[in-house]
């Protein structure tokens, strides 16, 4: 009988996959996130069509793995001093956006004829975003590292504070014996617990971290085998003491953040984490009951509107009022522009306890359904959608912005020889070189950590994106005889050929004059940027590649030479 159970699981698992590989074709011929596709995939996979996704106890364990694994990997790239620096922006954007949601919600569904308690779980329900689909598109757009992308997950964070103690008080109601001190009493044991882990991770970093991981790095296999191990324990650990998955995996990647090794298991593990978070998109669609839809259509568009446009409009002005610029609270608000998955299930403990009735639950599935689908073209284009409503964004930035200018360098009494915009690998390479032969370099990137690292070094470098428009016109581009990109490649919905022909439109918009040159990785874009005004391209692989022939050309005659010596 479990071989057969077993058999049966496989078939399912690979039916699955062929499916998956089916619409995401379909949806990258289109030109559609792959989110997107996934989520149609358990759509179409679940009990309101085909039916075949039914082995939920194994499809939702690859699921959290991967929720695991990508929070883990998330862990591995935070800069702990940077945490502390947004720890008050996340906590009060954080809190901020939930207590508006939860104000104005609650007044909408009034407004729309739903009972007191009815309104109540909508407007709690529609406070929550989903951590585990943010972070897959920011790290996708290599966005994670950006100050928006870390204040996002810094509130995000908070957000799922907020979960674990809805879910708590709703713990305490429906137990039904439970007294409200004893809910208290709960609450104050979750943050107790929460307090011991934070503890016990300080402790693993001050004295084991780098030690175990070093021993560990000698068999590249078995540290593989151990970060997923960890990640997955810290996951377990985190929801068996009463907060999430979500935090107890972020936590096993904090914990490894200091080592050496962490680049090489972030790298090793990325695939992984692909292929495992297609299991919790396709669980999410699973879990769309289409026939609990009815009649809710008017009011599902009606909140939807409200979280797709209201949520990111609270972000924005709270972060504005603090000292960011339109641009990074426009960003960061783009990430609370749909509902989560815990949406959904704190909807479905309503109608398991008779507090609201399964239409209110269709409502606040198809909900999810827009707002996930919306919010994933959203941010994927955010910086075309950014550039087309940046006129009427005006009102939402203070004159002068405090909370940007730390990390950036004033370069307005001097003059340089060449910008170059992505102090990555390539950039980084290309900018000491230029140093070395006297060449007067302004960097430029959006990660706060390398623009700190490189003033640490004594190098004039910038905070912002080259994306930006404002960014681009505000530098010291007088006298400056080459812009050079060298922006890593992204692969995502906005591909990056178009922020690249951006750049070149925003320096000639600021009135540059000079040349430019951009860095592709393929031959076919050459042409494309050329027409669009580039002066250089720059292939790193054809480049490299024609200068070690050249080495082994100028080296022919040496066998020759070895031979006469013979």
């Amino acid at each position: 009988m479990l071989e057969i159970v077993s058999v049966s699981v496989f078939y399912e698992v690979a039916a699955l996959l062929v499916l998956a590989a089916a619409v995401g074709l379909v949806g990258v011929l289109l030109r559609q996130p792959l989110i997107v596709s996934f989520i149609a995939v358990g759509i179409i996979a679940g009990p309101s069509l085909l039916d075949i996704a039914r082995s939920d106890a194994q499809i939702d364990l690859l699921a959290e793995l991967g929720i695991a694994v990508l929070l883990f990997l998330v862990g591995l790239k935070l800069d702990v001093k940077l945490v502390r620096t947004l720890g008050p922006v996340a906590l009060t954007t954080g809190l901020g956006q939930v207590a508006f949601t939860s104000i104005i919600g609650f007044a909408l569904g009034l407004a729309l004829g739903l009972d007191v308690t009815t309104s109540l779980y909508v407007a709690v329900a529609l406070t929550f975003s989903s951590t585990i689909i943010i972070v897959k598109l920011l790290s996708d757009k290599r966005e994670i590292d950006s100050l928006h992308g870390r204040v996002a997950l810094g509130f995000l964070i908070v957000q799922d504070l907020v979960v674990v103690l809805a879910m708590l008080v709703m713990s305490g109601i429906g137990a039904g014996a439970q007294s409200e001190g004893s809910a208290l009493a709960d609450i104050a044991l979750v943050f107790g617990y929460g307090a011991l882990m934070l503890l016990a991770v300080a402790v693993f970093i001050r004295f084991i971290a780098d030690r175990l991981v070093e021993r560990l790095a000698r068999a590249p296999e078995l540290l593989m085998c151990f970060a997923i191990g960890w990640a997955a324990l810290m996951a377990a650990t985190g929801d068996y003491l009463g907060f999430s998955k979500e935090l107890g995996g972020l936590f096993a990647g904090v914990s490894l953040a200091s080592t050496q090794f962490r680049e090489a298991m972030a790298a090793r593990l990325a695939p992984l984490r692909d292929f495992l978070l297609l299991f919790f998109f396709i669980a999410l669609g699973a879990r769309l009951d289409l026939s609990l839809l009815g009649q809710q259509v008017p009011s599902a568009l009606t909140f939807s509107l409200f979280v797709l446009i209201g949520n990111p409009l609270i972000v924005l002005v709270i972060m504005g009022a603090m000292g960011y610029r339109k641009r990074t609270g426009f960003l960061a608000g783009l990430t609370v522009a749909q509902i989560s998955e815990f949406s959904l299930i704190f909807a479905a403990v309503g109608v398991s306890l008779g507090h609201i009735s399964p239409e209110t639950l269709g409502l606040v599935t198809l909900v999810g359904l827009i707002t996930i689908s919306l919010s994933t073209y959203m941010i994927t284009y955010s910086h075309h959608l950014y550039a087309w409503l940046e006129p009427f964004l005006g009102p939402f930035e203070r004159r002068h912005t405090p909370r940007e200018v730390v990390g950036q360098t004033d370069p307005a009494q001097k003059r340089y020889d060449i910008v170059l915009f992505g102090l990555g690998r390539y950039g980084s390479a290309i900018t000491h070189r230029l140093i070395q032969q006297d060449c007067c370099v302004l960097g430029v990137d959006f990660n706060p950590s390398v623009v700190r690292e490189w003033q640490r070094q004594g190098i004039d470098v910038a905070y912002g994106d080259a994306t930006d428009p404002e960014l681009v016109a505000s530098l010291p581009l007088a006298g400056v005889k080459w812009v050079v990109s060298g922006i890593p490649e992204h692969q995502t919905g906005v591909t990056h050929e178009d922020a690249r022909l951006g750049l070149i439109d925003a320096l000639r918009s600021a009135g540059y004059r000079g040349q430019v040159a951009i860095t592709a990785h393929r031959g076919s874009d050459a042409e494309r940027f050329t027409a669009g005004g580039a002066d250089l391209i720059l292939q790193p692989f054809r480049d490299a590649a024609d200068q070690a022939a050249q080495l082994l050309l100028s080296e022919e005659s040496l066998p020759k030479q070895r031979e006469d010596r013979v």
